[in-house]
């Protein structure tokens, strides 16, 4: 049935916002609800009882936090910010790095809107120059475009986010109702209050299904008091005011009861703690996401949540399904039973690497049950972390060695494969790195076709070899692909064409070489 919020209604609004966007099929649903609020709301609420119980609108919040680091907010005063990890998700998560995209707002809220990472959506850095958002649009554009029923909203003080004149917009003009601030700043150096004033008044007041609000004071203190200042915690503090007052303006709508609201909060980037972000360091790659609504239990941590699954998980609230057109999974989503990932209750911590802090556990060399390295030409010696294939987080791997494209394997999640030859060879060892990762043997039905699938990042060298093999009914194996050139943060999907009478399958994955580079895999699948 038809849903009975408030209509719309002209609201003034201060010389430095951007005009308020109203599409005529906005104009008609106010028109719509206004005639239905006039016959009564009692006659409307005994319809409802005649037909059955009407379902919960679905509708999403998505609140952008810029430059927030979530162990600082963990230790501040924050009381809705750590009620939200206590009522719903907290998830942590680590950015790219250069040369894929600086670690800075453009490529970071970039990333959140669209659901893509920066080599699809083409923002490297705060100029937005190679931006594509034509191909991959911010997540409320592509709301509209699916279902221009709903109506979406965005708030921000950062111009390139909503507003026509810089380098975005990253949200677009089919957004029905965009707020862009700028010009004089309080004395906290935000607009952050009048941000949250305006959106909490479109929460409450107004019909958004779907809305996202941006605050920037963190990020300020962050580059003029760094992120271990007790500024930094101040600020997190005034903003937790702040997203206190926009959940209190959903919680407070007329018909929330008959509402079903997703929250989700995030931020693009992190820290240091001298203050400053764009490089390489952990502390600025961190970011996180927190989720509360149905279906989300409460105090729950995961570790395989990336930063482009919000832009999915607020479009799948909303019924609207891109299928493989964005990067992001739903936080809803059904898990596809990564092996690699089960093995996290036994990563465990440096052995040999120096520059991996000493209390991050993050490798393993006991492969998941079925799984089986073979490691029978591999020289002796060596880093002990990378002697063979390795089980590994990012945060673990990635901080082995900076600068190197560890950054770039955005594409894997939580606990990957991975074989690395030059770490490996950064300390004395006797003969080559020669080593080989298989699946366990999967049933097949001989004469049909099955799509292998795997996420990898590869970095090639000249004298370095990296096979795919296929053995079917524990023949003799035959190469399905190999990498001679650099494959950085790809999907790969590979047709096996299973011959007759064959009962089952096994698939390896063979590196090799010596000061060379690395590869990755994961989430291996037999489709």
């Amino acid at each position: 049935m038809p849903r009975t919020s408030p209509a719309p209604s002209p609201r003034l609004l201060p010389e430095e916002y951007v005009p308020t966007v109203l599409s005529g099929r906005t104009l008609a649903v106010a028109a719509t609800a206004t005639a239905l609020l006039a016959t009564g709301l009692a006659a409307h609420a005994a319809t409802a009882d005649e037909t059955g119980a009407a379902a919960a609108a679905n509708k999403v919040l998505v609140i952008g936090i810029d430059g927030a680091v979530l162990d600082r907010i963990k230790a501040a005063n924050a009381p809705h910010l750590n009620g939200l990890m206590a009522q719903g998700l907290t998830a942590r998560s680590t950015l790219y790095a250069n040369p894929m995209a600086a670690t800075s707002s453009g490529p970071g809220w970039s990333t959140i809107a669209t659901g893509v990472w920066p080599d699809k959506h083409g923002v490297k850095d705060n100029s937005f120059t190679g931006k594509n958002y034509t191909a991959y649009p911010d997540f409320l554009t592509r709301i509209e475009n699916a279902n221009p029923a709903l109506n979406t909203y965005a708030a921000a003080d950062w111009e390139p986010i909503t507003s026509t004149d810089q380098n975005g917009p990253i949200f677009s003009a089919k957004v029905d109702k965009r707020l862009n601030l700028k010009g004089d700043r309080d004395g906290y150096g935000s607009e952050d209050p009048k941000i949250a004033a305006a959106a909490s008044a479109e929460l409450r007041d107004q019909n958004p299904d779907a809305a996202f609000v941006y605050l920037g004071e963190i990020d300020h203190a962050g580059h003029s008091s760094g992120a271990a200042s007790q500024e930094y915690l101040n600020a997190i503090a005034r903003v937790d005011v702040l997203v206190g007052q926009l959940l209190n303006a959903v919680q407070s709508r007329p018909t929330y009861a008959q509402e079903n609201w997703k929250v989700l909060v995030t931020t693009d980037h992190g820290h240091t703690n001298a203050g400053g972000h764009g490089g390489s360091t952990i502390q600025e790659r961190g970011t996180f996401v927190l989720a509360k609504g149905a279906g989300i239990p409460a105090g729950s941590v995961r570790e395989d949540v990336r930063l482009v699954d919000v832009a999915a998980t607020a479009l799948a609230q909303v019924g609207v399904n891109p299928g493989s057109a964005i990067d992001g999974i739903a936080l809803g989503a059904p898990d596809d039973g990564d092996a690699f990932d089960t093995l996290r209750p036994s990563l465990q911590a440096r052995v040999d690497e120096t520059g991996i802090p000493a209390g991050t556990k993050g490798f393993t060399h006991t492969p998941p049950a079925g799984w089986s390295v073979d490691n029978s030409k591999m020289g002796t010696g060596g880093v002990t972390e990378w002697a063979g294939w390795a089980f590994a987080t990012d945060e673990f791997w990635s901080q082995s060695q900076r600068d190197q494209w560890r950054e770039l394997n955005v594409r894997s999640r939580d606990v990957f494969a991975v074989a690395d030859s030059d770490e490996w060879d950064d300390k004395s060892h006797t003969g080559s790195y020669d080593s080989t990762l298989a699946t366990p043997k999967w049933a097949v039905t001989g004469g049909t076709t099955k799509n292998l699938t795997f996420q990898t990042h590869y970095r090639h060298e000249a004298g370095q070899t990296a096979q795919v093999l296929v053995s079917y009914n524990g023949a003799a194996a035959s190469v399905v692909k190999s990498y001679t050139a650099d494959a950085v943060a790809r999907s790969e999907s590979i047709a096996l064409q299973v011959p007759a009478g064959a009962t089952d399958v096994q698939v390896r994955f063979r590196y090799a070489g010596s000061n060379n580079w690395y590869w990755t895999v994961d989430n291996v699948k037999l489709g």
